[in-house]
């Protein structure tokens, strides 16, 4: 299964109103495991980048004039999330920005349902509990120090590992395996299948007759006899 852990940094709160993504940072899981495959942009987001923006964000109109135009990098971006599942911490902020920008390059939209939400997920799991990526690394014991800025690259690998902590920590597979059903269940899911064709003997002819002198004086009623 593949996963792409997403985040997205933007000039402001709303497209319909100007704001446009300035940084898209991604991490790719198979099967849950980080597969060392990630992406990173920056995006020139053609206007200026508000000063509550950039205190954020730490990123300025100067470092980021150079930067390609979304248009530029749209469909590189779609070629890296292809159809992977987009885990991102309050999904439909991100996924209105990026289905935005894409709708103006001309590009294809991702649809809702390839999204999942992990801020929907911790706060179903810990009600009335914090649910920010700042409170959900303390809780899981999560080291974000480095954390000074919001930046979407750092931002998406703490989310992979806090992501893997909701979803049952390093070994989630074993542990969603087992869920809702018993030991006995999950072991009666599985079961050795016969080989289709028997091992080659290894015994040499000369063992083969010492073990049948063995049984022969042994006497006829021993179990190997009458199990021919």
């Amino acid at each position: 299964m593949r996963e792409i852990v997403l985040d997205t940094e933007t000039t402001g709160f709303e497209p319909e109103e100007g704001d446009r993504i300035v940084e898209i940072g991604a991490v790719e899981l198979h099967n849950h495991m980080p597969t060392g495959r990630v992406y990173h942009q920056y995006i020139n987001p053609e206007r200026s980048m508000p000063t509550a923006a950039f205190e954020v964000h730490g990123l300025g109109d100067d470092f980021l004039r150079d930067k390609p135009k979304f248009k530029a990098i749209g469909q590189e971006f779609l070629d890296f999330v292809q159809d992977g599942k987009l885990v991102i911490h309050n999904a439909a902020f991100d996924m209105k920005f990026l289905n935005a920008e894409l709708g103006w390059a001309n590009l294809p939209t991702l649809p809702n349902s390839q999204a999942l939400d992990t801020l929907a997920i911790a706060r179903k799991k810990f009600p009335g509990s914090p649910a920010s990526l700042d409170a959900l690394c303390r809780r899981f014991g999560i080291d974000n120090s480095a954390r000074e800025k919001h930046g979407a690259l750092l931002d998406s690998e703490i989310l992979a590992e806090v992501y893997l902590e909701l979803i049952g920590g390093r070994q989630p597979d074993l542990v969603l395996a087992s869920s809702g059903s018993s030991k006995d269940t999950t072991e009666e899911a599985w079961r050795p299948e016969p080989r289709p064709s028997p091992l080659a003997s290894r015994l040499t002819e000369d063992e083969k007759a010492a073990h049948a002198e063995f049984i022969g004086k042994m006497g006829g009623d021993v179990l190997w006899t009458k199990l021919g």
